[in-house]
């Protein structure tokens, strides 16, 4: 099977702001055997690490990370399914498999992923398994965060405006590119 991938470009607020070239983190999607492959490169914030051991870590949302959802098909009336995939420059992750927005039905403990530090950057690779995605799956948003108090920062691939920010808003997403 030949590999298919998508670079995309984590480049505007979560309210539609273009953010500032130094602050855009990037992430490659891979189709590979198997699964997909997620590359992150993005600014590093300094940020602190989460008070947990490197793995799977509830929370991470609250720390420095960079975000991957992935939406499915629902039948019409039914809640949508969807992953969501966190990724922090410290090696912390956390994979939620979501049934309806919020609702959360698994928390995926194992996934192979591994940050580096360098510098002012950080770059993350994982694996997720297609099994893990949602069936035909057909949306998708990215997202960075980072920042405490009132420095935080949320970016987002694709702007999801409103009241304040909030990465679960479904319909904002964007075409799933394979």
């Amino acid at each position: 099977m030949a590999a298919l991938s998508e670079l995309v470009e984590v480049g505007f607020t979560w309210d539609g702001q273009l953010a500032p070239r130094e602050e855009r983190a990037f992430v490659t999607l891979e189709r590979q055997r198997g699964g997909l492959h997620l590359t992150v490169e993005a600014p590093y914030h300094g940020d602190p690490a989460p008070d947990a051991p490197v793995g799977s870590t509830d929370g991470l949302w609250n720390h420095e990370v960079v975000e991957v959802f992935v939406t499915g098909l629902a039948p019409a009336g039914q809640p949508v399914p969807y992953l969501e995939v966190e990724l922090s420059p410290h090696g912390h992750h956390l994979v939620l498999d979501l049934l309806g927005v919020r609702q959360r039905i698994r928390t995926r403990e194992e996934l192979d992923y591994r940050a580096t530090l360098l510098g002012t950057r950080w770059c993350g690779e994982a694996f997720v398994p297609w099994q893990w995605l949602p069936s035909r799956p057909n949306r998708f948003n990215v997202y960075a965060i980072h920042g405490e108090g009132e420095r935080r920062r949320y970016l987002a691939m694709t702007p999801v405006p409103g009241p304040q920010p909030d990465f679960h808003r479904l319909e904002r997403f964007t075409a799933w590119p394979f």
